[in-house]
């Protein structure tokens, strides 16, 4: 096992390769403690130079409702008519309180993702 810091996008493809060859290893093997370590030194390199922001509040609605096989329809009556859904979903509005009280409810999100500050289109 020859396990360096990743400190490198070279050293960082170096060490998928080598979690690619020892993935299924067995736990509790000198391979599965290899790759458990590579995960996390992977893990790390990819937090700090390639994190993932998370989406503003609207893309978080859209992305749950996809995986929900929700439609827009589906939201009239939970944050209001057919143009207040088509406001809020394009930007031009913003949430409620209330809105998101319903939205954390019916699509299990979590309020904190949905209070976030979002840019508005004009």
């Amino acid at each position: 096992m020859d396990i360096r810091p990743i400190k490198t996008d070279k050293d960082f493809e170096r060490a998928l390769k080598r979690l690619d060859v020892i993935f299924d290893a067995s736990p509790n093997t000198k391979e599965g403690d290899e790759a458990e370590i590579l995960s996390l030194l992977i893990e790390n390199y990819e937090n700090q130079f390639y994190p993932i922001e998370a989406p503003d509040p609207i893309e978080a609605i859209k992305i749950r409702m996809e995986e929900m096989n929700i439609k827009q329809k589906d939201l009239v009556g939970v944050i209001g008519g057919k143009s207040r859904v088509s406001e809020i979903l394009n930007k031009k509005k913003r949430l409620t309180v209330d809105m998101i009280r319903k939205l954390e409810e019916m699509l299990h999100l979590s309020s904190s993702i949905l209070v976030s500050n979002y840019q508005l289109t004009k």
